[in-house]
């Protein structure tokens, strides 16, 4: 094991992070009307975190340097290195809130408590999206800022991490993404080499960036919400600057802009570049995408059904009641499904008061979560697909046990190897996802507010990064009732869903630490 080689790489995150820290203090000056003393006073806690941080990177990199090794990176290095950027970027994200709240905030704010502030951060990176604020426009702008980079950085991250560098450090990513040859790296346009691929992966999450900032300005958020939401939106994070969410502009434009950069940001970002390169048709004839566009519009209109078969008035996140008119029930059952499946987690309607069997279709859909090789989480279109072709292969050998044909997806035949890697993630999850439901249930079993609906969604939106869930964590409410174990917990389950679960737990295991 390198670690020596992990210090150095993890300083030089640090190090990034304490460099986007020094420029959003310089954004807030510019930007505003205070002179550099006032605006040096008021946002001082910026400028504390990024001298803190540099000083945190810099001996990180000298304890890496004190041993010249080399500069490959193997496996265990790759996935050491995933599991602790989060741990070590968390902390360093959390530092900004708890320091403004020490200064400049009351003595009841959330913020008082360093657990609630690595709970917002990690909750941030790892693009969960779930909040401890319940009045979130209060804080100050460039901590809104922050909390919305920190989601665009994680969702970034996450796509350098399972696209480039894992397929190529040889594990079952890179035949999960082989199911379809168009969506695997490096036959779909996507570059062999990490550093190119890493490089172009930037240039088009940035464009995407751009024109979705533009997207939103022209459609009435001011400049500062358009970057904010266009931050949390390619993430598939939820952060938002209003405690109404994205159901705070009151737009139907804005809401049908992001229903598409959402489903945009959690399609395999390999097709993309198939697209790039003149292999438009490469999208549609990927068969996970097909898959996916088809459970998003299945349970869209399972959902839409259900609200106007109901006759209850719909509530959106601002209060307002409304009638579930075609167009109300269309526009609010559309943008809850794509926004919950994907893991995105903006609301525009309290969806904890519809019927049993639109809050059935999206919990379920929570738990498949979007494409491989996107922002997205959850199990993955095509996990779940494997699996089910499985359980049918199964099923048809108990009466036609000579019958031997191969599994495909699309035109590609799936190895026993991809078989059991994609049923042992389902059932991994779902085991991680019923024991962090118990354990809640255990943590606060002296609350009144942890129902078994609140343990059990709390822990599906903490382990798929989903942020809302049902009951006590729904699109109206916050995680700041919880108890300080209840939020590590969900730190832990957030970083183990976002890091797709044998990320994290192969630390566990005394093999993984043993010389070879």
């Amino acid at each position: 094991m390198n670690i020596h080689l992990v210090l150095r790489q993890l300083g030089s995150l640090i190090m990034v992070l304490s460099a986007t820290l020094v420029t959003i203090f310089i954004g807030a000056f510019l930007l505003g009307d205070e002179p550099f003393h006032a605006a040096l006073r008021s946002h001082h806690y910026i400028l504390e975190t990024a001298g803190l941080s540099t000083l945190i990177g810099a001996v990180f990199i000298l304890i890496g340097k004190q041993k010249q090794t080399s500069d490959s990176m193997g496996r265990r290095e790759a996935l050491l290195l995933g599991s602790s950027s989060y741990l070590v970027g968390g902390f360093i994200a959390a530092l900004p809130f708890w320091l403004w709240a020490k200064e400049s905030a009351s003595e009841h704010h959330p913020f008082q408590s360093i657990v609630n502030c690595l709970f917002e951060a990690t909750s941030g990176l790892t693009t969960t999206g779930a909040t401890i604020l319940s009045d979130i426009s209060l804080l100050p702008e460039p901590l809104l800022f922050w909390r919305a980079l920190l989601q665009w950085l994680g969702g970034l991250g996450i796509i350098v991490l399972f696209v480039a560098v894992l397929p190529m450090l040889g594990s079952g990513g890179r035949k999960l993404f082989r199911v379809e040859g168009a969506s695997a790296p490096g036959q779909s346009g996507v570059k062999p080499s990490i550093k190119e691929t890493a490089r172009v992966l930037w240039i088009l999450y940035v464009c995407l960036t751009v024109i979705l900032v533009l997207c939103y300005g022209f459609a009435g958020m001011s400049w500062f919400d358009a970057t904010c939401h266009s931050f949390s939106t390619l993430a598939t994070g939820g952060f938002s600057t209003h405690a109404s969410s994205i159901g705070s502009f009151n737009s139907h434009l804005i809401d049908i802009i992001t229903i598409i950069f959402i489903v945009i940001a959690a399609t395999n970002f390999g097709l993309y570049f198939a697209a790039l390169q003149g292999r438009i048709r490469t999208i549609w004839e990927d068969p996970e995408f097909r898959c996916y566009i088809a459970l998003l519009f299945i349970g869209s209109v399972i959902v839409t059904v259900s609200l106007m078969g109901s006759g209850q008035p719909l509530v959106t996140t601002t209060g307002v009641t409304t009638l579930p008119t075609a167009s109300e029930a269309i526009t609010q059952g559309v943008f809850t499904v794509v926004s919950q499946q994907t893991g995105t987690g903006f609301c525009i309607s309290n969806f904890d008061q519809w019927p049993f069997v639109a809050k059935a279709v999206i919990v379920f859909l929570m738990f498949v979560g979007g494409c491989s090789g996107s922002t997205a989480c959850g199990v993955k279109v095509i996990r779940i697909w494997i699996a089910f072709k499985v359980l049918l292969d199964q099923l048809e050998r108990a009466f036609r046990p000579h019958v031997v044909r191969p599994l495909k997806i699309g035109k590609s035949s799936i190895d026993d190897g991809v078989k059991l890697a994609a049923i042992s993630y389902v059932l991994g999850l779902f085991i991680i996802f019923t024991f962090g439901a118990g354990a809640l249930m255990v943590l606060e079993s002296g609350n009144p507010s942890c129902d078994i609906t609140t343990a059990a969604t709390a822990s599906l939106s903490s382990v798929c990064t989903v942020g809302p869930g049902l009951a006590k964590v729904g699109a109206l409410e916050n995680f700041n009732w919880f108890s300080d174990p209840s939020k590590i917990l969900m730190c832990i389950l957030m970083t183990i869903g976002r890091l797709e679960i044998f990320a994290v737990l192969v630390l566990f295991s005394p093999r993984f630490w043993r010389s070879t």
